[in-house]
């Protein structure tokens, strides 16, 4: 019996990405393996999280790094770690900001709501969000005038595809906060790949998600200078309490930076590319649609499939409606444009998309 037949599930197509409300991604057998493993064993779980830092740090090349709950929670901790400088006595105070710098400057233009906005994962460390800029742009003279204010405990900077305005020179920005002593954390998210590049801008912490193109468990990863990785394990023993990885995430992050490591990804994004190609070719047969492969918006070295089509509204309500439910980014959805990501999709699933679009637009 299937885990979805016990559990009486909806078995569904992904074809939005890297999307928490369906998922996420699959993590290998490899990784299940590791983590079925850990389930049943003990362990010293300060000498686990050692050995993540350590993986983490070889792997991105940073001084350190760390396991969190998720990349909400490391949001939320790398606010605190700078306030606190991993301190015991302002670590447990938390989240009271008495005697310490408690603003954390983040350009208007990077709100994102990723479920909850980022806003709300700063704040609930207790510190006091001054936005740069406005939302449809923020440039380093606007940061600047931020930055230069009393208490400021770090700039908080976003990598993503739900960014507005004209990109930031992150390298800039973080160069305008370290003339002024202040450190900067860039909240990655699904930029696990690109996470050597974010460290390269000059970063203090880059945030990134475990179970998005890593494939572990559910988990963040946190890479970057030695005493604010410590001072975002020590929030353990405060506000961090709450969002402490499990063992089996740690070990399944630990067997999947491992996977990583040994992929040849070269012809990873070569397989990629060219089983993005074929789902062009294909769909382009079908009348009415305009159908395009483009990259991806955060500059991830993967394709997604554009499809311009009458009525883009009714077709992706059709599409979750059917048997099985598929479901595709719809964002564009206002300009009749949706999108597909079809990484993590096997063969057999791609061919049912396949069937249904020309069941839907051919019908």
């Amino acid at each position: 019996m299937s885990i979805h037949d016990r559990y009486r599930l909806s078995v569904v197509i992904n074809a939005r990405g890297t999307y928490t409300p369906l998922g996420v991604s699959r993590s290998s057998d490899g990784v299940a393996a590791a983590v079925a493993q850990a389930l049943p064993e003990f362990f010293v779980l300060d000498e686990l999280r050692d050995r993540a830092s350590e993986a983490i740090a070889q792997l991105t090349g940073a001084a350190a790094g760390a396991v969190v709950h998720c990349t909400a929670a490391g949001i939320t901790l790398a606010a605190a770690a700078t306030m606190t400088g991993g301190d015991p006595r302002r670590t447990a105070a938390l989240p009271d900001t008495t005697d310490m710098h408690h603003r954390v400057v983040l350009p208007a233009c990077h709100v994102i709501d990723y479920g909850h906005s980022n806003l709300q994962a700063i704040r609930l460390s207790g510190a006091q969000v001054d936005l740069a800029g406005d939302e449809d742009g923020c440039t380093i003279a606007d940061l600047e005038a931020e930055l230069d204010g009393p208490d400021v405990a770090c700039l908080m900077l976003v990598s993503s595809r739900l960014t507005r305005g004209k990109p930031i020179d992150l390298a800039a920005a973080i160069k305008a906060a370290h003339r002024r002593g202040v450190p900067a954390v860039i909240d990655g998210a699904a930029q696990f790949p690109q996470i050597a590049d974010l460290l390269a801008t000059g970063a203090d912490l880059v945030l990134v998600s475990g179970q998005k193109y890593l494939g572990s468990p559910t988990a963040g990863l946190v890479a970057g200078t030695w005493p604010l990785v410590q001072a975002v394990r020590a929030q353990d023993k405060g506000i961090g309490r709450v969002m402490k990885p499990t063992k089996e995430a740690i070990i399944g992050v630990l067997a999947a930076l491992e996977e990583w490591q040994a992929l040849d990804r070269v012809k990873w994004q070569a397989d990629e590319r060219a089983k993005v190609d074929s789902f062009v070719a294909a769909v382009s047969r079908i009348p009415g649609v305009v159908v395009t492969a483009v990259p991806d918006p955060a500059g991830l070295q993967v394709s997604r499939v554009l499809l311009k089509v009458p009525d883009a509204k009714r077709v992706a309500t059709e599409l979750e409606a059917g048997t099985p439910p598929i479901y595709v980014m719809t964002d564009r959805m206002d300009d009749d444009e949706l999108m597909l990501e079809l990484v993590p999709l096997t063969p057999e699933e791609i061919a049912t998309i396949l069937a249904r679009l020309w069941a839907v637009l051919d019908g």
